[in-house]
């Protein structure tokens, strides 16, 4: 089975992957993707520099975030341009990972945070959703980052609302409470689609 796992910030996706790997599945993970195809001496990190000029690199052979981050920020076409590039070479790399995994006959879970914004379900076979409550969400992210309550709200208000990803989930998660019981209803979770 090929399960895709996605929330919102500070819902308790990352935590909720952890216990997932507990069980051994695999994770293709479209962050630490994201990382990989940009790294020194990539196809895609070549690409960038020759669209963005030699400033895109940094003197060890990275990327520059920093100016890549100024050259998007307030610029709609190199923004696209940007994701252009990067974001076939993840998608590649995330289906190339889950194929493996699938040919080798395992399940896989595919830990995509923006997988109904960018449209990729038709890559899972199953939707779980990582939820808390608005409150909780809130005083997390207040917590984690060390925000005022009005940039929290700035960030949740930025993303797709969390029940609109409920709405599309085929399990939803409720992470509000304890680690012990995140972990049950991972459980039967996993039991009722025949994964453990």
């Amino acid at each position: 089975m090929i399960i895709g796992l996605t929330g919102s910030i500070a819902t308790g996706k990352s935590t909720v992957a952890n216990m997932l790997r507990e069980y051994g599945l695999p994770i293709v993970d479209a962050d630490v993707i994201a990382r990989q195809v940009v790294a020194p001496g990539t196809t895609t990190l070549a690409q960038i520099v020759e669209a963005f000029g030699p400033e895109t690199l940094l003197e060890d052979g990275t990327m520059n975030r920093a100016y890549i981050g100024q050259q998007i920020f307030h610029e709609p076409d190199k923004r696209a341009l940007l994701n252009g590039i990067i974001h076939p070479a993840i998608r590649a790399e995330m289906l190339a990972q889950r194929d493996a995994y699938v040919e080798a006959g395992q399940h896989v879970v595919m830990d995509i945070p923006l997988l109904f914004e960018s449209k990729l379900m038709h890559y899972v076979e199953n939707i779980l959703v990582v939820a808390v409550s608005e409150d909780t969400q809130l005083a997390r992210l207040m917590a984690r980052n060390d925000l005022s309550e009005a940039d929290a709200r700035a960030r949740i208000a930025s993303q797709m609302p969390i029940r609109e990803k409920i709405d599309g989930a085929d399990a939803v998660l409720h992470n509000d409470g304890s680690l012990d019981e995140t972990k049950a209803q991972l459980h039967a979770i996993l039991e009722k689609w025949g994964v453990i």
